[in-house]
């Protein structure tokens, strides 16, 4: 797979995270179409992304979830208490298809982050329950949206990504391996979200900590892991 092969459609992509993966995604080949229950305010996401990198001719632009939900691979940036239903509103637009879940359940108590657990140990295993014959797979939770969206610099970030369909991780893996710095690797299957969703709290506990946005590099690691 290579970039501008496959439309990725981006679920709630009129937030913070939606727009950065939007962007980032475009500005390395793939098509993109930004969804969200106002196709209009889609739209307008789309073009201050468009507007704010115009050097580099992004392929991206607005729509309807439904839209978005038509493309060949799907991103669902909704908060996580909207993940499961979004998917469930969109079944049928989502069958047979690879979703990226990438939502944490958090909640901050004073200055304390900590996690939740929602229905089925995570939010991937709920939306994959929500719809089940999409193929479900855990990404991108430890990402920064901004330093994501922020085109002009590498992400310096591992990414774990975990799913029980083998073919759909190797498909976010090949998507992801395209953005400068990020270096995918195989976590395992999809139970192992709920590991991955909850470290969240931890990394968002030492940005407010140490006052800094922090990232997983794991060392050790030689070769590619998923051969």
């Amino acid at each position: 797979m290579s970039g501008g092969s496959t439309t990725i459609g981006v679920l709630g992509g009129t937030g913070p995270a939606g727009t950065a993966v939007a962007a980032r995604l475009a500005s390395v080949g793939y098509p993109v179409i930004i969804g969200s229950r106002s196709a209009d305010r889609a739209a307008d996401k789309a073009r201050e992304i468009r507007d704010a990198w115009p050097s580099l001719s992004l392929a991206v632009r607005g729509g309807s979830n439904h839209e978005a939900a038509a493309s060949e691979v799907i991103v669902l940036a909704t908060p996580w208490d909207s993940a499961a239903t979004t998917a469930k509103e969109h079944e049928s637009d989502l069958a047979g298809k690879v979703v990226v879940s990438m939502a944490n359940a958090l909640v901050r108590v004073g200055n304390e982050f900590q996690p939740l657990v929602p229905p089925r140990g995570s939010v991937a295993a709920h939306v994959q329950v929500a719809a089940p014959r999409c193929r479900v797979v855990a990404a991108l939770h430890h990402v920064p949206a901004k330093e994501l969206g922020h085109l002009g610099d590498p992400v310096d970030s591992d990414v774990l990504i975990c799913s029980d369909d083998r073919a759909a991780l190797v498909t976010v893996s090949e998507i992801l391996e395209k953005i400068p710095g990020c270096r995918p690797l195989d976590a395992g299957e999809l139970s192992n979200a709920t590991a991955i969703e909850a470290f969240t709290a931890v990394l968002l506990q030492l940005n407010v900590r140490y006052k800094t946005r922090v990232a997983p590099r794991l060392n050790g690691i030689k070769g590619d892991p998923r051969k």
